[in-house]
């Protein structure tokens, strides 16, 4: 009798996990696009809740609804763990602790008046729509985006490093120049003029008055126009080799147009097809 139940439990996580996770078969798609409508209205709901004159008029209706939202999204994430064929490792991934952090929102509002408004993460899940929809060149290009961004860490790092250089040194010598009563109250108070001043912002709410401090500011401002062009060239040029590389391979995928497989190959690393 207990095998009995322990093999109607297996069979209906195969058919649950064929469901949530599978997007090859009729069931799965319907699923994920169900999900996908539902996370662009609960999206839309709390963001309408957060206009006064519709939280007024609408405002039971709204919270009814993003409860009803958040019980099937809580669901949905019991159903994900229970389904999968090791639940910690989908709880720690990168998409369970979205799925968690989806639905947390909502119950904390009981104790943070607020706090449902962060459920707008839920967003985040819609990234499943590139995998529900096959778009494999959109992964690829976000694929291609991570390897440039993550060689060319070091050179962004030294640039960073250098800007803060400036910045500080620039606030330092602005608060030397202007003192307090032209605004510029304290060092870390200048910076912060100094980072505004250099990313070309300009919210305004100090600006210099005498010659030699204009003098500094408008070399400032001359500088974070060109400051703006180096780490577009740096990312550009790890793209561009990046894209050297991946097409350099002569293996395609001819399902989705992967290229980034070993020479000995047979089948594709993303979709799992012959290459």
């Amino acid at each position: 009798m207990e095998n009995g139940n322990e093999n109607r439990i297996l069979a209906w996580k195969r058919v649950l996990n064929k469901v949530i996770f599978g997007y090859d078969t009729f069931a799965g798609k319907a699923f994920d696009i169900a999900l996908i409508i539902a996370i662009n209205t609960s999206v839309i709901i709390v963001m309408l809740d957060s206009v006064p004159s519709i939280h007024t008029k609408y405002g039971n209706l709204l919270e009814a609804l993003e409860w009803f939202f958040t019980i099937l999204f809580t669901l949905e994430y019991v159903a994900r763990v229970f389904c999968v064929n090791k639940p910690i490792g989908y709880i720690f991934s990168f998409y369970g602790i979205i799925d968690f952090l989806s639905i947390v929102p909502t119950y904390l509002s009981f104790f943070f008046p607020g706090a449902q408004y962060f459920a707008d993460i839920r967003a985040v899940r819609l990234i499943r729509i590139f995998r529900i929809l096959k778009l494999a060149r959109y992964v690829q290009a976000a694929q291609l985006l991570s390897i440039a961004l993550k060689d060319s860490r070091a050179k962004i790092t030294v640039f960073l490093v250098a800007v803060l250089t400036v910045v500080v040194i620039a606030g330092t010598l602005m608060y030397l120049i202007e003192g307090a009563e032209n605004g510029f109250e304290s060092i870390p108070h200048s910076i912060y003029w100094a980072i505004v001043t250099l990313t070309t912002v300009g919210y305004g709410d100090i600006s210099p008055g005498t010659p030699l401090g204009k003098f500094l500011a408008s070399m400032l401002m001359i500088l974070g126009y060109g400051l703006i062009a180096v780490p577009t060239g740096i990312v550009g040029a790890e793209l561009a080799q990046s894209s050297t590389n991946l097409n350099g391979n002569s293996k395609r995928c001819k399902n989705c147009s992967y290229e980034r497989h070993d020479d000995d190959a047979k089948f594709c690393k993303l979709c799992g097809k012959p290459v």
